[in-house]
């Protein structure tokens, strides 16, 4: 029998966040400790989900609320969401909100919906990698915009601009970034706002982490400054809410509703498709949303705190710099040494150190000097973590401390 063939454009889809970890268990395996800093899942930290979360998810199981939702979500959820819109200063209806599996079905039903094999959507560079796996597993072409990491890693508009062609379809805007935990003034929003007003692009607004901000600052959701453009903002409970695993997201459209109702009911097509996001874990939503918001406040101060702790530690060591997070959990720490392959360089840090990060192509950067690191371990670990890395630099190129 002949070997089965997958299709190719299934050959450039990768997830580097989770293809680290097959080695690392691998040495697990071996009987090896390693301090795994690649996903951003607070759970596996010392963050857990509110219990009010928890019971309400508790309640709904014992209702028997187990079958199928309704395809885009239960009213109950729904309803909250566009009060949560509202509170952020959105315009929001019930009907432009659909639940997902997680904020990743979710972008994986917009980008199936919206680009044709050939077209692209602009991702930024840094990004999160599941854009640059769904612009592959759809037959797009990728097309990256860059982040400054001289300018805080803000998105470059000028960028933008000549990247635009007659086959780009939208703009994913990751606020705060994922890996880079950049926090986007009101200025840049409003100057790419009108880049995809002139181009006739819809916005996709990731703000899945808007709620863990550092230092005072202020989240600015970009549909609330957005006027007509189309924007589909995406959000959940993972992050915020401390609950990742349950795997509920959401996505609100708004603007101008002439220009996406075509577009909308593709989407909506794909979400009937497939049935429904979970159930029972839906009625979670208001409570998370409207009740008690007390983790928010100590979910800020130890991320705050960690950020800091390794924000000092990694800028110690000759050789690494740092911008430093204003929001999110994640450190994306550049370095100046004669690496060729970064993949490779933090499998040696992986294998020599036992301290598992993610290279920095990994997030669509072009150049192998940055990686990520999750910050969301105690200090205690974090602290190891630096000084290992700090170690194997010191042994591989001869940098100390400075």
């Amino acid at each position: 029998m002949k070997i089965i063939q997958p299709a190719k454009r299934t050959e450039k889809v990768t997830y580097a966040i989770r293809d680290l970890a097959v080695e690392a268990d691998r040495l697990k395996a071996q009987g090896r400790k390693i301090l795994n800093l690649n996903i951003g899942d607070p759970n596996v930290f010392d963050f857990v989900t509110p219990k009010h979360m928890v019971d309400a998810v508790h309640k709904a199981m014992l209702e028997n609320k187990n079958g199928y939702s309704n395809s885009m979500g239960i009213d109950e959820a729904r309803e909250a969401v566009v009060r949560e819109s509202e509170r952020k200063g959105i315009h929001a209806t019930k009907e432009n909100v659909l639940f997902s599996t997680g904020v990743s079905e979710g972008i994986d039903m917009l980008f199936a919906s919206l680009m044709n094999p050939g077209e692209n959507i602009l991702t930024p560079t840094p990004g999160y990698p599941l854009y640059i796996a769904s612009v592959h597993k759809f037959s797009g072409v990728l097309n990256q915009y860059m982040c400054s990491e001289t300018n805080g890693w803000q998105p470059d508009p000028d960028d933008i601009r000549k990247r635009i062609n007659g086959k780009t379809k939208g703009i994913v805007v990751i606020n705060p970034n994922n890996p880079t935990g950049a926090l986007y003034g009101k200025k840049v929003l409003h100057e790419i706002i009108e880049i995809a007003n002139e181009h006739n692009l819809i916005i996709f607004a990731d703000e899945i982490y808007d709620k863990i901000i550092f230092d005072g600052e202020k989240h600015v959701p970009m549909a609330s400054i957005s006027g007509d453009v189309p924007i589909v903002t995406l959000n959940g409970i993972s992050k915020n809410y401390l609950s990742p695993g349950w795997r509920i997201g959401w996505m609100t459209f708004s603007g101008s509703e002439k220009s996406f109702v075509e577009y909308r009911e593709a989407v909506y097509r794909l979400a009937r498709a497939r049935l429904s996001p979970n159930h029972p874990m839906q009625f979670s939503v208001r409570h998370a949303l409207e009740g008690p918001q007390d983790h928010i406040k100590e979910t800020v101060r130890k991320c705050q705190e960690r950020r800091d702790i390794v924000f000092r530690k990694m800028n110690e060591i000759e050789g690494f710099h740092l911008t430093k997070a204003k929001g999110a959990f994640y450190a994306f720490p550049g370095f100046d040494f004669p690496v060729k392959d970064d993949k490779e360089f933090v499998l040696g840090i992986l294998r020599e150190k036992g301290v598992l990060v993610v290279h920095g192509t990994g997030f669509g950067w072009e150049k192998p000097d940055h990686f990520r690191m999750v910050t969301l371990a105690d200090p205690h670990t974090l602290s190891e973590a630096c000084e290992k890395i700090g170690e194997y630099a010191w042994e591989r190129f001869g940098k100390r401390k400075k």
